[in-house]
């Protein structure tokens, strides 16, 4: 019999993976996916518990759901994810009609949990071991790693996937919850991750993204005293036939080692794309924030990223609001964006979270108007610098992987002129460019002709119905050989 799934997907690239993974299970069960949740016999939340505006969507979502339930009893409603295990009693408490809570370390028991739920009429819950409640052997082998067989259908396009590299997280940042609703941090055999791999490239894959927590900590121990480290996972996924370009997200700063930057450099199908994050340019915060790095470090690491991968393009996270944070403090993290030269920064103002050590050691004393002047001040700064990088990539031609129509395309005035597609090059600038929807899911020689600080604006080299050739003037190793180093701002 033929079902009727709903998912929403609220956080980070790993909720989006187990979406698709547990959205490809319940396809093989017969779901069919719908776009209203008032047509579907199963609705999923996924979750995240990062920041209280991801949590307050969902209790409002499955508000709004609370008289359909009435109406239609045998709907099965499920919240899955980060805030089923880390709130799996406030959620019973506040939304009793959901009949699946399920955590992330639980997810493959999905199908037979809606089984239960069918044949029972009674809720399930499956979460994974507090880190607290059990040895560290106990809690891993709680959080079940989740790495099926993959179904392109899944994903929003079939030429790009993630995949997982690692399980958890071992940092304990103060202001964080992952460690706690992810739980140890748990990597892959290289070989599993091998495999998936080349299975992505047979299903036409072409760019595949690695992520973890914070990526760069992958460490793989064999048992006999080998090591596998990030560096050695993109040389073994290098070759991979059919695959063209490997990213990975999210790193952390001090496992920034020469190894993996030599890699990047290398290895011409990993991107020249590092995203690590700072999170804060006050020393006194950092401490706070448990970092384990110093100003002084970050900037040190970011001139070795510079020096070691030429043309290289670096992003970051930044935190304002923070306990204890001064507008002293929030100079010092002014000035680091105003200098460093990011392409761009995701800036958050501070959300407590309960069960995490900042709320339980530090008071949340930034109002927030202070947090919302600083959020928009910091944003602004970001704005400017990644304007000046932007416009230095005017009159470079660059590699674009196209993803599609951009957002401000209309499918409905397809003919009335060529649309306007997006893709990301090399270093992951975003490049709005015209031409046909068939560019989809190819690579393209691109000239840079604008640039705002969000986007780069360019015009497709002459391409035929198979490929793409060179801009006129311009050669293969003219067009690698733009990879040079950004200035500081």
């Amino acid at each position: 019999m033929l079902r009727k799934l709903f998912i929403e997907t609220v956080g980070c690239q790993m909720n989006v993976l187990d979406s698709e993974l547990v959205v490809g299970s319940l396809r093989r069960l017969g779901y069919q996916i719908v776009d209203d949740p008032r047509q579907a016999d199963l609705i999923l939340y996924n979750t995240c518990s990062v920041r209280q505006h991801a949590e307050d969507k969902i209790y409002s979502a499955l508000g709004t759901l609370r008289r359909h339930k009435q109406r239609r009893p045998e709907t099965i409603i499920g919240v899955i994810g980060c805030m089923a295990q880390k709130d799996q009693e406030l959620i019973r408490r506040r939304a009793p009609h959901v009949d699946l809570i399920c955590g992330p370390g639980q997810l493959a028991r999905i199908p037979e949990l809606l089984a239960e739920i069918e044949r029972s009429g009674s809720p399930q819950i499956a979460v994974s071991l507090g880190r607290a409640e059990a040895s560290r052997h106990e809690v891993e082998d709680s959080f079940e790693s989740y790495d099926p067989l993959r179904e392109p259908s899944m994903r929003p396009n079939t030429f790009q996937a993630y995949v997982r590299t690692q399980f958890g997280c071992d940092k304990f940042c103060t202001y964080c919850i992952v460690p706690s609703v992810r739980g140890p941090e748990q990597c892959r055999h290289p070989h599993q991750i091998l495999a998936e791999v080349r299975q992505l490239a047979d299903q036409g894959c072409k760019e595949v993204t690695l992520v973890g927590q914070t990526v760069n900590s992958y460490r793989f121990e064999y048992g006999d005293g080998r090591v596998s480290r990030l560096s050695d996972l993109l040389y073994l996924l290098h070759d991979v036939p059919g695959i063209h370009r490997i990213k990975f997200v999210t790193n952390f700063p001090r496992d920034m080692t020469d190894d993996l930057l030599d890699a990047v450099a290398g290895l011409p199908k990993v991107s020249r794309y590092l995203h690590v994050p700072a999170q804060s340019g006050c020393n006194e915060v950092l401490k706070r924030m448990k970092r384990l790095y110093t100003v002084e470090f970050y900037r040190d690491m970011l001139e070795r990223c510079r020096e070691r991968v030429l043309g290289v393009a670096i992003s970051s996270d930044f935190i304002v609001g923070f306990c204890g944070e001064t507008d002293a403090s929030f100079q010092r993290t002014c000035d680091l964006v105003a200098e460093a030269g990011f392409k761009n920064s995701f800036i958050f103002k501070y959300s407590p979270r309960p069960g995490t050590k900042a709320d339980e050691l530090y008071p949340d004393d930034v109002p927030e108007d202070v947090k919302r002047r600083r959020n928009n001040d910091l944003l602004a700064i970001q704005n400017r610098v990644s304007l000046r990088e932007h416009r230095s990539w005017i009159g470079r031609t660059v590699e674009v992987l196209v993803e599609g129509p951009s957002k401000k395309f209309d499918i409905q005035s397809e003919g009335e002129g060529l649309p306007q597609l997006t893709g990301r090059t090399d270093t992951d600038h975003i490049v709005v460019l015209d031409g046909p929807l068939s560019w989809t899911g190819r690579f393209l020689q691109v000239r840079v002709v604008d640039a705002s600080a969000f986007t780069l604006f360019g015009e497709v080299c002459e391409a035929d119905s198979d490929s793409v050739s060179p801009c006129v003037g311009e050669t293969e190793g003219k067009v690698r050989s733009n990879r040079i180093p950004l200035p500081l701002v």
